[in-house]
């Protein structure tokens, strides 16, 4: 009974192999199928990719898969993508270019308080600002050699005995030692004001001088200026320049300071009317010599602060003597009533060192 079995599952076996081609036959359209699946699958992607850009991302492993299906869908993918991100950084480019030129409320507000031209915001009653004179300065290299001298005396030599003098000396006493010296050149001042065409000033001058010297006890103290007579300072070089001598070259002498050639013949027109060269004495006039200097250097300690600040000491010297020294030649002439006018430049004491200052002893004609 037993043998029948074995040729029975012989057939059974030739039977499913027979059966296994059919079946393979059968699911392969299904495969294939399931395959395609990713290139319908490209349609959404052209269409979410313009809401995200990480979608290429999760694409990319079919792309791998197959070549035809990753080329169709990375080229629409990229155009896709290309195209929102031009028009949206297009965007606010376009928005900032409008709104830069218009105005915010913050200018708008200021533009209704104070307008909109801006050319009138300065204060048109402020004075013009003084015009400096063009330095004629051939001997520059001349004059700085000698401004260094001046100044290295100055430090060591004339600022310390002005110090001195200003901590020693009450400042009444001080006072009387100016204005005994500047009564001193009052008839000097009348001489040149009468060669200058100013009968005036010359009649004013004298006045001055008389009174000072009388009620004045010797021009210590000043009644004229109670009496309203001005200050009249006016020396031979200015009458050289209302004569016509105007543009003269400027030029430093030792001890003396700055002045110009014009000023340098002016000197020596002065020197035989200085009243202190008159006093025979040597000792007295020796002391009272240096007793101006002295002085004339104690009235120049406001203007070293001035100084100190300076990038170039000699062209702030230079051109503010300048400045001056045209303004007493011709200011009072020409500018007499402008008001704009620096109290500096109308004031007429001139602290410079005059040629009789210096202490040395007159050459006698014998």
């Amino acid at each position: 009974m037993d043998r029948p079995l074995v040729p029975l599952r012989a057939l059974l076996a030739g039977v499913l192999a027979a059966c296994t081609p059919l079946v393979f036959a059968q699911e392969a359209p299904p495969v294939a199928s399931s395959i395609a699946m990713p290139a319908t699958v490209a349609a959404p992607v052209s269409v979410a990719a313009p809401t995200s850009v990480a979608t290429p991302v999760s694409i990319a492993t079919p792309a791998s898969i197959e070549l035809p299906v990753a080329s169709s869908v990375v080229l629409p993918v990229a155009s896709s993508i290309a195209l929102p991100s031009s028009s949206t950084s297009a965007a606010p480019v376009s928005a900032d270019a409008a709104t830069s030129d218009a105005p915010t409320s913050a200018e708008e507000d200021f533009d209704a308080i104070y307008g909109t031209d801006y050319a009138q915001y300065g204060d048109p009653t402020l004075p013009t600002p003084a015009e400096l004179p063009q330095a004629f300065d051939p001997w520059e290299p001349f004059n700085r050699r000698m401004h260094s001298f001046n100044n290295a005396v100055d430090r060591t030599i004339a600022r310390p005995l002005a110090k001195a003098y200003v901590a020693v000396v009450p400042r009444p006493l001080r006072l009387g030692v100016s204005n005994f010296f500047s009564n001193l050149y009052q008839p000097l001042s009348a001489i040149n004001s009468l060669l200058q065409g100013k009968p005036k000033q010359a009649g004013q001058a004298l006045g001055r001088f008389a009174m000072n010297m009388t009620l004045g006890i010797g021009g210590i103290f000043d009644p004229a200026s109670d009496a309203r007579l001005p200050h009249v300072s006016e020396d031979f070089g200015q009458t050289l320049g209302v004569w016509g001598w105007r543009n003269s070259r400027y030029v430093e002498l030792p001890l003396f300071g700055p002045r110009t050639v014009r000023d340098v013949f002016g000197m020596s027109g002065d020197a035989p009317f200085g009243l202190l060269r008159g006093v025979e004495d040597d000792k007295l006039r020796i002391f009272l010599q240096g007793l101006q200097l002295v002085d004339v250097r104690t009235q120049l300690l406001s203007v070293d602060a001035m100084r100190e600040g300076a990038t170039d000491d000699y062209v702030l010297v230079r051109d503010a003597w300048l400045q001056r020294r045209n303004y007493q030649i011709w200011g009072d002439r020409q500018l007499d009533d402008d008001s704009t006018l620096p109290d500096y430049l109308r004031e007429e004491n001139n602290p410079t060192v005059p040629i009789d200052a210096i202490p040395v002893t007159p050459m006698d004609g014998g």
